[in-house]
């Protein structure tokens, strides 16, 4: 289209706004809202010609507009207290890949897990802004008081991978017990019998969970795990050290080590060197989630891919249909994981 052909339809300022892509595109003001909040049962003939017109007047809604009309905010925030920036960058790009569809826009809002008036942090933000929901990550996602905050504020929320209370939200998770279960079983399959484990931070259910799932594997194999094979990690790389430090030292070594994340894997990995171990020659090692240093040290770590933006975007979307309408997402969602297998474990 033209230039002066778009400036015609443009109002004050050379702003373009609802009032002109009505115009362009032949339709009602009510239409274009239809389109522009991706609301259902709208022709798709109709669609795309609003889109088309919005378009070619670069017309982009206005968030305050818009929320200061009806009842909705266009605004969903994420909640987090987590030490692994892998995963809340993930969990971010999946919520945004999910709100850009639906012209929502997200907050995010770190929060310390062990602050002793979390409860009134929350509410007082709540109270400031409105949200249309909540994305709730561990450990924040089962921990009572937070639930209870946002549930007297009345704004809907969905938890990732949390492992108590399902019936009080919406939920998505991967089976974390299933992982760590068949990565055991790998190591198991590849001629090891003696395998140390570093726990993960003890805040958070999906610890439990694949320590749950590692034991079953061993109970299942007949094996017993000593207590100096067991070493407290916290989900970072320096705890991952000292787990392997502890570990290590013992009288005996173990043939490997399933870290119950790729960051504390990555600690072990310089734990072993630090004695002059080999890796995977003198000691295999395993980790949990597949952050991208996982494939860029040597050797590559065997690991299992958490779908951390999959299941960031599933949150999103279980939220947003309830709110646009714009179809039914289940409730509770158990999403795939990976198990990769590189070259830091080797068959005996």
């Amino acid at each position: 289209m033209a230039e002066d052909s778009i400036r015609s339809h443009t109002g004050v300022g050379g702003a373009s706004t609802i009032n002109d892509v009505a115009r362009l595109a032949g339709v009602s003001i009510k239409t274009v809202s239809r389109v522009m909040n991706n609301e259902p049962n709208v022709r798709q003939e109709t669609r795309d010609k609003v889109q088309a017109a919005a378009d070619s007047l670069r017309y982009r809604p206005n968030l305050l507009a818009r929320s200061l009309a009806g009842s909705r905010s266009f605004l969903l925030a994420l909640f987090y207290d987590n030490p692994n920036a892998n995963y809340i960058n993930d969990m971010q790009r999946g919520v945004i890949r999910r709100t850009r569809e639906s012209n929502y826009h997200l907050l995010i809002e770190p929060q310390d897990s062990q602050a002793p008036d979390l409860a009134q942090r929350i509410t007082n933000l709540l109270g400031t802004i409105r949200l249309d929901g909540v994305i709730l990550t561990p450990p924040l996602c089962d921990m009572p008081v937070v639930l209870d905050a946002i549930e007297a504020a009345g704004v809907p929320y969905v938890r990732v991978s949390s492992v108590t209370a399902p019936e009080r939200s919406a939920t998505v998770a991967m089976n974390e017990s299933k992982a760590a279960y068949e990565m055991t079983q790998y190591l198991l399959t590849q001629g090891h019998t003696d395998i140390g484990f570093v726990l993960g931070h003890p805040d958070h259910g999906a610890s439990h969970l694949r320590h749950e799932g590692f034991r079953r594997a061993m109970d299942e194999a007949g094996l017993t795990v000593p207590p100096e094979r067991v070493g407290q990690g916290y989900f970072s790389y320096e705890s991952g050290v000292e787990a392997g430090d502890a570990i290590l030292s013992a009288p005996t070594r173990p043939t490997a080590i399933f870290a119950s994340s790729d960051y504390m894997a990555l600690g072990v990995m310089t734990s072993a060197r630090k004695l002059g171990l080999r890796i995977p020659e003198d000691i295999s090692i395993c980790g949990f989630d597949d952050v991208p240093g996982a494939m860029r040290i040597w050797p590559a770590l065997t690991t299992i891919r958490h779908p951390a933006e999959a299941l960031a975007y599933a949150a999103a979307d279980i939220l947003l249909c309830r709110e646009t309408g714009e179809g039914a997402a289940d409730a509770q969602q158990i999403l795939p994981f990976r198990l990769i297998e590189r070259q830091s474990v080797r068959k005996l």
